[in-house]
């Protein structure tokens, strides 16, 4: 309440009444969604297009671009000294693309970190765009978490979901989604030096990774490393962006590498391309402590608990099949894969729905010998050693059905466009093929 009225009093001080935004051209704010209707001024006309006609160019870098009169709006600068300033909410341009879209009830969605900002953003956004905001509370571990379908339900016509990369593209979402990476600066000065005092650029060729936060950074830092004579790659695992991981897909580095740098506070990334190549020494700069540790990870014991999980489900007569309803975490293309792996071997199963997975909750279906769930790889890679039964993930489950082989470097590829098989997202048999429509056209 005591913002709201700030914002109140903020908005007494303007001289003249703010005008109305609206939106250049006929393109669309999103690569998906048109956001532009026109002003109430402009005639409506007929257009008649010649089969043979050249298809017209649009120039969405133009059509998109945040008016002036929003980037420079005063009113809006001093709401945003309200937020760390150096957390980037690209507050201008959510305010610009919800008036495109005309949105009149937008659903905002943050991970655990950023939520203590989601009640001064929604009363900033509300008060600048005159749409009704609904912070979303329940917990968001990834970009696999957006949920969307939710937002949907509740009749939201627009969705922001902060913090993490559009792993979920924007043509496949169910109603208009910007995703706000929510760039963070840091001492890029601090992390130049520490990199140059502890290694040795003369003998080593580095990896640098990342979360999309510190993404930004990452690359201004590598390109003046490099100029200062430094051999550095930014690895990529498609689709993802160059020098991003995640938790469950991360790539697999060349053999000339001689370490991992990886920027960001936490482990749980950082395991990943751990995992991805187990023989690399690992070292993580914190950017929040400033400081530089070497990383351990005990990949024999790991891949020793796992296979002993494998072996113990292959005898198991009754299964239980879990599709994680956490935002889109399941994905029911791999889940009717398995249920065609458990069919061909003869096993009989049970279909379960599951926001969150916990080893109480299944120690109650005390008849299911196994289990498997398209939901979050990493739950039985770190966990799974918790449950009574094995919990196994969709490629260890494939292995255990005898449709994959155990690989001896465990597969981080659960979203990359190059995996081993049908069980990952974006294994060319799940992919989900767009069919744009085409204009009419008047002979």
């Amino acid at each position: 309440n005591e913002y709201k009225s700030y914002l109140r009093m903020l908005s007494c001080e303007r001289d003249d009444p703010p005008k109305q935004s609206s939106c250049q051209g006929t393109s669309s704010c999103n690569e998906n969604t048109s956001c532009c209707q026109g002003s109430n001024t402009t005639k409506e006309t007929t257009v008649t297009v010649r089969a043979a006609a050249p298809k017209k160019r649009i120039n969405r870098r133009v059509v998109q671009q945040i008016p002036q009169e929003i980037l420079e709006d005063p009113l809006i600068h001093e709401a945003i000294h309200k937020l760390p300033s150096n957390y980037n909410f690209e507050i201008h341009k959510s305010i610009w693309r919800i008036k495109c879209a005309n949105a009149s009830r937008v659903a905002l969605q943050f991970p655990e970190g950023l939520l203590l900002y989601a009640s001064v953003i929604a009363d900033m956004l509300e008060h600048f765009t005159g749409a009704e905001m609904l912070i979303m509370g329940d917990v968001t571990y990834g970009a696999c978490c957006i949920d969307d379908f939710t937002a949907r339900s509740l009749n939201a016509d627009f969705m922001i979901h902060y913090g993490h990369s559009c792993l979920v593209p924007i043509d496949r979402t169910s109603i208009t989604v910007l995703y706000v990476f929510v760039d963070i600066q840091i001492d890029m000065k601090h992390l130049i030096d520490t990199l140059n005092l502890n290694f040795n650029k003369k003998t080593e060729k580095l990896a640098m990774i990342s979360t999309i936060q510190f993404l930004t950074t990452l690359h201004t830092s590598v390109g003046l490393l490099k100029e200062e004579g430094w051999e550095i790659i930014i690895p990529q695992a498609k689709p993802l962006s160059p020098g991003e991981v995640l938790g469950c897909t991360s790539p697999r580095l060349d053999p000339d590498i001689t370490a991992l740098f990886y920027l960001g506070d936490g482990r749980f990334h950082l395991e990943s391309i751990m995992i991805s190549n187990p023989d690399l020494p690992a070292y993580r700069y914190d950017p929040y402590d400033k400081t530089l540790t070497q990383e351990y990870y005990d990949h024999s014991k790991m891949r020793r608990i796992r296979l002993e999980e494998i072996e113990k489900a292959r005898s198991a007569p009754k299964w239980g099949l879990i599709l994680g309803t956490l935002g889109r975490q399941g994905n029911p293309k791999i889940f009717d894969n398995l249920k065609r792996f458990l069919v061909d071997q003869n096993k009989e199963y049970v279909v379960f729905l599951m926001s969150e997975i916990f080893p109480e909750r299944l120690g109650l279906m005390e008849e299911i010998g196994a289990w498997v769930q398209v939901a979050c790889p990493r739950l039985s890679i770190d966990w799974g050693y918790a449950f009574p039964a094995p919990l196994l993930s969709p490629y260890e489950a494939a292995v255990a059905l005898r449709r994959a082989d155990w690989q001896n470097t465990y597969p981080m590829d659960f979203y990359a466009n190059s995996s081993l098989g049908n069980w990952t997202n974006n294994h060319a048999d799940n992919r989900t093929t767009i069919v744009k429509r085409k204009p009419k056209v008047e002979s």
